[in-house]
């Protein structure tokens, strides 16, 4: 992991300074915008490398609070109305907490269905009990939705944690680190090759910058990255490869579909909390959906 952290720092170190000298040649949006990447880079790099030399415990719990910070943002974009308060206050307060307590705990079949059953069928009883029918399956499906999103996809991020693989016992925070580190890395890239060659968009009235370009340079280099991690891991280099492209593509579905939830909305950004990022929920947007794609695809081949 020492070794790790160390190439992640010297890239930074090297695209800050790239960033830096193509700022002091052309100040342009698209310069701005890949320098404010990078300072969120060494920003999420930072806290990953505090959490892992903390511990287990760091690690869920600052994914606990980027879910409540992602839950807050979305229902805060979302009209909810006073009927719906005491379900959102148990999704917030109740269902977060034991979501997260579970992962912490090794209880991975309870983790596995506390939000899809329990919460499922316990927030619309909590709603339905103010006695108000108007827009009732919209407003409930909207807080189910959201709590899908923001906690049950995300948890299952720091939920490798717990996976049990024979011959890699103890070592699944490197499991996490090749999760986020593809899906950010996806991101940058497909950016970059979107801005050099991108001609072909892929859903402009959603999301005006993905483009076919964009998504084939940026994947396969991602999904080559994967491969060459392969080390850190319990695959072999084609399988590393193989996940790695199966988290490019969930994570590119997921910043799709959280664009049109914006688009819907008139919303260019989910919160403010990022400089130049928007909210917590802009960053966690691919990891919603790539996190769960990747715990299970790990879990069926190669846990116990």
């Amino acid at each position: 992991m020492i070794l790790l952290f160390g190439g992640v720092f010297a890239l930074l170190a090297v695209a800050s300074a790239v960033g830096f000298a193509l700022s002091r040649r052309a100040a342009t949006e698209t310069v701005a915008n890949l320098n404010a990447r990078i300072k969120a880079w060494w920003v999420m790099i930072a806290i990953f490398a505090v959490a892992f030399f903390v511990g287990k415990e760091l690690t869920i719990a600052l994914f606990a609070l980027t879910s409540f910070y992602c839950l807050r943002e979305f229902l805060s974009i979302t009209p909810t109305r006073p009927e719906d308060h005491r379900a959102v206050a148990v999704a917030f307060y109740l269902f977060i907490p034991l979501q997260y307590a579970l992962i912490w705990s090794g209880w991975q079949s309870l983790f596995g269905i506390l939000i899809p059953v329990w919460a499922f069928l316990m927030l619309p009883v909590l709603a339905v009990l103010k006695g108000e029918t108007d827009d009732f399956m919209a407003r409930t499906a909207r807080i189910q939705w959201a709590l899908m999103l923001t906690v049950y996809c995300i948890s299952h991020a720091p939920a490798l944690l717990i996976l049990k693989i024979p011959g890699f016992e103890g070592q699944g925070f490197l499991l996490l680190f090749f999760l986020i580190t593809i899906v950010q890395l996806s991101d940058v890239l497909q950016y970059v090759f979107g801005k050099l060659f991108g001609r072909h968009k892929v859903a402009p009235r959603i999301s005006p910058a993905k483009t076919w370009e964009g998504l084939i340079g940026g994947g396969l280099s991602a999904t080559a990255v994967g491969a060459g991690l392969w080390w850190i891991t319990p695959f072999a280099p084609w399988q590393a490869a193989l996940l790695a492209l199966a988290i490019v593509l969930a994570g590119f579905c997921g910043g799709l579909v959280l664009s049109a939830v914006k688009r819907s909305l008139g919303a260019k950004d989910w919160g403010t909390m990022i400089e130049g990022h928007g909210g917590a929920l802009d960053r966690m947007d691919s990891v919603s959906f790539a996190a769960p794609v990747f715990f299970h695809l790990v879990n069926y081949f190669f846990a116990m």
